[in-house]
């Protein structure tokens, strides 16, 4: 995870938003590059939203770029293929923040084998589209890009949304990873609802 805040007083943004997370259960190890934050789906939702929660509040033009990933065959925990197996959890519950966020998202269920498995065959695109019939679902689905989904909502929904997908698809790939790059306070938003000619873009 790696956190940007367009201002000159970006470490102070910062550091005042990672003060007031609640970091238990956790583990943090911070780069110079990026930030590996592991744990549960819902404490890493949890954390997620508080951060990008924190640095919105800001008023700061922020951009947070995201990477996911469980069941890693390649993990200290997980250091043979097929090792962690399928793992079958809820989609945690969404929060809302009133922080308006775009996103745009990526997710990859890599079809390791799973010996022994019950679960459906993998199926990439089967999984990629049912990850995006849910963001539409949660209402936070935008439109298709080149090579990512658009999301827009509260950034607690959309949020919810990149960690749901990436939980659903590991119910029957083992190993999945998800991107997302998200904007919070763009100024270009602004600039689009002025030329905009359609009335519900402008409300966006």
């Amino acid at each position: 995870m790696t956190a940007s805040v367009m201002a000159d007083d970006y470490v102070s943004v910062i550091l005042g938003a990672l003060a007031d997370i609640d970091t238990a259960d956790l583990v943090i190890e911070t780069g110079d590059v990026s930030t590996y934050v592991g744990g549960s789906e819902a404490d890493l939702l949890r954390y997620l939203t508080d951060l990008g929660a924190g640095l919105g509040a800001s008023g700061r033009h922020v951009s947070l770029a995201v990477a996911l990933s469980r069941g890693c065959p390649g993990e200290v925990v997980c250091a043979l293929p097929g090792g962690a197996g399928l793992r079958v959890v809820e989609p945690p519950a969404a929060r809302p923040t009133g922080i308006r966020a775009s996103a745009e998202w990526a997710l990859y269920p890599l079809a390791d084998p799973v010996p022994g498995a019950n679960g459906p065959d993998p199926d990439h695109m089967r999984d990629i589209y049912a990850a995006i019939d849910q963001a539409k679902d949660r209402g936070t689905f935008r439109k298709s890009e080149h090579f990512v989904t658009r999301l827009e909502g509260d950034l607690g929904d959309v949020l919810a949304t990149v960690v749901a997908g990436w939980v659903l698809a590991g119910r029957s790939v083992q190993h999945v990873t998800s991107h997302v790059t998200i904007s919070l306070n763009s100024p270009s938003w602004a600039d689009a609802a002025a030329t905009s000619t359609d009335p519900q873009e402008q409300t966006r």
